[in-house]
């Protein structure tokens, strides 16, 4: 494929080459391809069919955490987010050895490999907010807890620039992906001031389900704000929030 130049940029087909737009810019590739059909029946493309059934289970995986958190990650995320995604969760679904290839899943993978994914890559949380904290999930109470420590927010926050409070928040979601159900939890410190003083060691804490057999998802965020006469204002649209998953457990 190749970038469009010039000052007119075309969108649809002329003869073999197909003009679009995608987050890269506007671009031309050729038309091409094998005939659908022969896709779904001719043996020879058995490993296309195979590859494509994992592929469609990442992206309907990735779809449902996606919605299932989506309170908090409208506020956090970049354009690419859902590619991102769905290729993390592929690779999860490699991870299955018990299961035929082409009937691999994410309830048979090794979720926890989704620890640690950032869902805004432009602000990793990682790197954002560096105070430490610990995880914990009890199955059989349901409860499910954040612990950080005491820390100062001018020190161990990287706020950018004109922000002047900030918001941590912590959500868990319950995933079934062989059903397409989700159940979604959250809780917030509420907005805090940016300041160079202590914060006490702070918990964030849920309870889910007792008892879930579900696979289970914890995700942090951090969104940042500017104070205007008593009105607090979304910082530059969000493009600075971070959010990630800090604590997975396979379904039981």
């Amino acid at each position: 494929m190749a970038k469009q130049a010039g000052i007119i940029k075309l969108k649809g087909t002329i003869g073999d080459i197909a003009f679009y737009k995608s987050a890269d810019g506007h671009m031309a590739r050729f038309k091409g391809g094998v005939d659908g059909k022969r896709i779904a029946t001719d043996p020879a493309f058995q490993r296309t069919r195979e590859n494509g059934a994992e592929f469609g289970r990442a992206g309907k995986g990735g779809k449902l955490l996606r919605n299932s958190m989506q309170v908090m990650m409208q506020q956090a995320k970049d354009p690419k987010v859902v590619s991102r995604l769905t290729t993390q969760l592929l690779a999860i679904i490699k991870t299955d050895a018990t299961s035929m290839r082409g009937e691999r899943n994410l309830t048979d993978g090794e979720l926890g490999f989704l620890n640690g994914f950032e869902f805004n890559a432009n602000s990793p949380l990682s790197t954002t907010l560096v105070t430490p904290f610990s995880v914990r999930y009890d199955r059989a109470t349901g409860a499910v807890g954040l612990t950080l420590e005491a820390y100062n927010p001018k020190v161990q926050i990287a706020a950018p620039t004109g922000a002047t409070h900030y918001k941590l928040s912590c959500g868990v979601s319950e995933l079934d992906f062989e059903a397409q159900t989700s159940l979604f939890k959250t809780v917030t410190t509420g907005i805090l001031p940016y300041q160079n003083a202590e914060v006490a060691a702070t918990n964030l804490e849920v309870n889910i389900t007792a008892g879930s057999t579900w696979s289970v998802v914890q995700a942090l965020s951090i969104e940042f704000y500017q104070e205007v006469n008593g009105t607090m204002y979304s910082l530059q649209n969000g493009a600075y929030n971070a959010m990630a998953v800090v604590q997975v457990a396979q379904s039981a």
